[in-house]
């Protein structure tokens, strides 16, 4: 028997990866880092090319041009097989005649692997301990992917790639395997690539979120910086949700850009703007406004919008309050059920007002879709 030897170390690099079928370009040129060890999400809408990018790295997918790297070894066109790299699918693909030590031990037994203490180790990892004579028809979901998970790291792979590995479970279930395989991640230092159409599951555990869309990177960072200073309107609204005031921007003025918007005039500040002059998105985040009934109760210093609630929602920890403005836009706003304020009726007139340091500047192309539907991930119009 032959003993499991370590991956080659490295950081994993795409460099030009495109990939077209027939006159559709599914991947478009992209390139990336992924650091070694780190938890990396690539986070898109269905038909945005996150897939096609994962089946390349494992090799499930030839590209049509471009590289794959893992450190400074071209693994572009291995066989998968011969690639430090497993994959874990949403559908577990766990074998039903076989249980589960022979599930997870599947992969050793192929390679002629000692395994006797290896598979007891990886199922305390993922907290599976005496369940190695069940068969998977006898497991939970979350269970089902556990065993997938721990069937891929006894390999000890380079890369660990996830294909929406949480999309078949239930809400509380998905959230409990969110902080799992954090831990998991975590624990190993094992590279993983996690493909998700969530936003709130790529925040929760990737290092780095890479925004898709249309086979290209929208915004690549850490989640927080994407969250806060999107470098789009499609990612200002695809993570999370954004106000989007269409205006034009006219220029500096000391630390901060003057924007005219339905004749009104805001500003923002500096490091807060991608654009300083022409047609510009002014964006503010629904929980960073806030409702009152009249303009003489908006704080020195802020900057606000009068409007007539249209709707409301209760989901728990705030309410949703819909605003619709004299030019005819909706604004979303959040308003903590923290007990300080009395709900505002339906129907009624209010002032929604933010601080300018809250507010978000980005360009405006005239004409493009830039918003997503999170029903239906189709493109509607935003601010105009």
């Amino acid at each position: 028997m032959t003993e499991m030897a370590e991956p080659p170390a490295g950081d994993l690099r795409l460099v030009n990866l495109t990939r077209t079928f027939g006159s559709v370009t599914a991947v478009d040129g992209l390139s990336l880092t992924v650091a070694r060890g780190s938890y990396f999400a690539l986070l898109g809408a269905s038909g945005c090319g996150k897939t096609t990018t994962l089946r390349m790295i494992a090799g499930l997918e030839e590209p049509t041009s471009g590289r794959v790297l893992l450190g400074d070894r071209d693994v572009t066109r291995l066989r998968p097989y011969k690639r430090p790299v497993n994959t874990v699918f949403q559908s577990y693909a766990l074998f039903p005649h076989l249980d589960v030590f022979e599930n997870v031990a599947f992969g050793l037994r192929r390679r002629g692997i000692r395994h006797d203490d290896e598979v007891p180790r990886m199922l305390s990892l993922v907290q599976l301990d005496g369940f190695g004579h069940r068969r998977p028809a006898q497991l939970s979901g979350g269970q089902q992917q556990r065993v997938a998970l721990a069937r891929a790291l006894i390999n000890r792979p380079q890369v660990l790639l996830l294909d929406e590995p949480l999309g078949a479970l239930d809400g509380q279930l998905r959230r409990r395997m969110q902080i799992e395989l954090k831990r998991i991640q975590t624990e190993v230092g094992v590279t993983f690539v996690h493909v998700t159409h969530d936003q709130e599951e790529a925040m929760t555990m990737a290092d780095t979120v890479a925004v898709m869309n249309a086979g290209r990177i929208e915004q690549l960072g850490t989640p927080a910086g994407s969250y806060e200073f999107p470098a789009t309107a499609y990612v200002a609204n695809f993570l999370g949700q954004s106000n989007l005031l269409a205006g034009d921007a006219d220029g500096r003025s000391g630390d901060h850009v003057a924007v005219t918007a339905h004749g009104a005039r805001f500003s923002v500040p500096v490091g807060r703007s991608r654009a300083d002059r022409g047609p510009v998105h002014l964006g503010v985040r629904p929980e960073k406004m806030h409702l009152v009934d009249t303009r003489d109760q908006v704080p020195g210093g802020c900057q606000h919008v009068t409007g007539t609630i249209t709707d409301t929602s209760y989901v728990g920890v705030s309410t949703r309050y819909l605003l619709r403005t004299g030019w005819g836009s909706e604004l979303t706003v959040f308003v903590a059920n923290n007990g300080a304020h009395d709900p505002l009726p339906q129907g009624g007139e209010a002032v929604a007002y933010w601080h300018p340091r809250h507010a978000f500047l980005l360009p405006r192309e005239p004409g493009r879709h830039d918003r997503v539907n999170p029903l239906f991930d189709e493109p509607v119009s935003v601010g105009s």
